[in-house]
């Protein structure tokens, strides 16, 4: 069994001799700036941790293995431009180095690439993972438009929230591990079991982010602290917040939602310490340990012996004791 990070060692080296030689150039060269960004590339891995449980050469599948990581950067490049963001771990991002039109074509490509990829899979399982990677694909958008739609709403419960965060962040992770499984000869069951532990670590991995962006040390976390709080993003701090306040809170929580004129730091200690009034870390803590055990559960279920699973037990390890 290889390590997570042996194996998101030996990807990197792979992603890094990816070379696309058609033309034009101008369509290509923003997808190898995208991939060349790095990153974590937790989906990629997974896929093959979960083939590295039954079969040992896990460089058979890398073909699939970059369909999941093209398709996650094409959606992260056209969140950038719908998001307006400048920046992308540490670096300009594709619709600010070139143009607009050119993310939105070369995001295109990105997707087509992706489906070539995956379609490179074992024919046996050819139906089987393009059903798969084709329904998540349609989830995510799903997702995302529940996501925009929730901007411009004051209704959002935690139960939209925790369902729009299962479509946009966690099916992706749940399909990269059961495609993975199945194509190291997972049975059905199993490949279910083990999608079931991805989309519970997905949404306790969404939370968690949600969590920091509030209660995280900046320096460890990547990026500035409370930019959910400047937006009003509808998260599921916010929405618990409101639910569980009383009416002086409730009043002074939307008195910042509806400010118009405020300072930054302001907004954010206002909002926080409103937070720890009423509740909302221990709140969200809870639903994430929740999310985590589920998570445990699943993987617990699959039919092998445990020293098997104990790099994908770190990984909930890792989600949930990351520095705050």
């Amino acid at each position: 069994m290889f390590t997570a990070s042996e194996l998101l060692e030996n990807f990197n080296s792979h992603i890094a001799g990816l070379q696309f030689t058609r033309t034009p150039k101008g369509l290509y060269a923003p997808v190898e700036y995208v991939l060349s960004m790095g990153g974590k590339r937790i989906r990629p891995v997974l896929m093959l941790m979960a083939y590295n449980l039954y079969q040992e050469d896990v460089t058979r599948i890398y073909a699939p293995a970059t369909g999941i990581e093209v398709y996650h950067n094409y959606t992260l490049l056209h969140d950038d431009l719908m998001d307006r963001a400048d920046r992308r771990r540490g670096k300009e991002t594709v619709h600010k180095v070139w143009n607009d039109n050119t993310a939105i074509l070369s995001g295109d490509a990105m997707l087509v690439l992706a489906y070539q990829f995956m379609a490179e899979c074992p024919q046996a399982f050819l139906k089987e993972v393009m059903d798969l990677f084709s329904l998540t694909a349609l989830e995510i958008c799903e997702g995302q438009q529940m996501d925009m739609e929730f901007e411009d709403r004051n209704d959002v419960t935690a139960e939209e929230y925790l369902e729009m965060i299962r479509l946009k962040t966690a099916v992706l992770l749940a399909a990269s591990l059961k495609i993975g499984a199945r194509l190291g000869g997972a049975s059905v069951e199993d490949a279910e079991r083990l999608y079931d532990f991805g989309m519970h670590i997905g949404v306790a991995f969404q939370l968690k982010d949600d969590f920091l962006d509030v209660y995280g040390n900046a320096k460890v976390f990547g990026k500035n602290i409370g930019g959910d709080i400047l937006c009003n993003k509808k998260t599921y701090m916010l929405i618990k917040a409101l639910e569980h306040a009383n009416a002086e809170q409730r009043d002074q929580l939307n008195g910042w939602i509806n400010a118009e004129n405020f300072q930054p730091a302001e907004k954010i200690a206002a909002v926080t310490e409103l937070y720890d009034r009423i509740g909302v870390k221990e709140i969200c803590e809870d639903k994430m340990s929740e999310y985590s055990n589920r998570a445990m559960e699943s993987l617990a279920a699959v039919s092998l012996a445990e020293e098997k699973k104990e790099e994908l037990k770190k990984i909930i390890e890792n989600l949930m004791h990351r520095e705050v």
